[in-house]
């Protein structure tokens, strides 16, 4: 299938972006791009996690817009975007002008503990100085309603990843 618009797929820490992009892309036949690697590459950095802690959040998220806009040049695809990319200069911006549809996977905060707590933090800066698995109720308030206004909202809250992936494919399909 030859899609006609990018997929983009949001949502913060956790919530499965990028488990969610890979299976997307082979059921649709499509590319998949994780923006979080389009990103270190731009920003020259091995990955994510070492761009921003050498970098900083600003220099970070400039980094992360210029990726995103690159992405968006290409044929389309499913994109997993990174947790914040959604705050990043000029992001809401490049998703209307390319017409991508953007689909936030919605889950929370304690869902989100869970599912980090089962995962290698070591590659996950603090973006608030707290830790990682203690800035999720901040970082979800903060972001939550930004993410409501970007597209299609999926709340998948304790929902297998099929049924998930099933409910994702019928709204692209639509």
């Amino acid at each position: 299938m030859t899609l006609e618009h990018h997929i983009l797929l949001a949502g913060l820490r956790g919530s499965g972006k990028t488990t969610l992009g890979r299976l997307l892309a082979e059921r649709l036949g499509s590319a998949h791009v994780d923006l979080d690697d389009r990103t270190a590459r731009e920003l020259g950095s091995e990955s994510c996690a070492r761009a921003l802690t050498e970098l900083g959040e600003p220099a970070f998220r400039a980094g992360e817009a210029r990726a995103l806009e690159h992405v968006l040049s290409e044929p389309a695809c499913v994109v997993s975007l990174g947790g914040g990319s959604p705050t990043a200069p000029g992001a809401a911006e490049l998703f209307e002008s390319s017409g991508a549809r953007v689909f936030y996977l919605r889950l929370a905060p304690r869902t989100l503990a869970d599912r980090l707590e089962q995962t290698d933090l070591r590659d996950r800066p603090s973006l608030t100085g707290r830790g990682v698995i203690e800035e999720i109720r901040t970082l979800y308030d903060a972001r939550d309603p930004l993410y409501l206004t970007l597209g299609q909202t999926l709340d998948i809250d304790h929902e297998p990843i099929e049924r998930t992936l099933e409910r994702l494919i019928d709204r692209v399909n639509a």
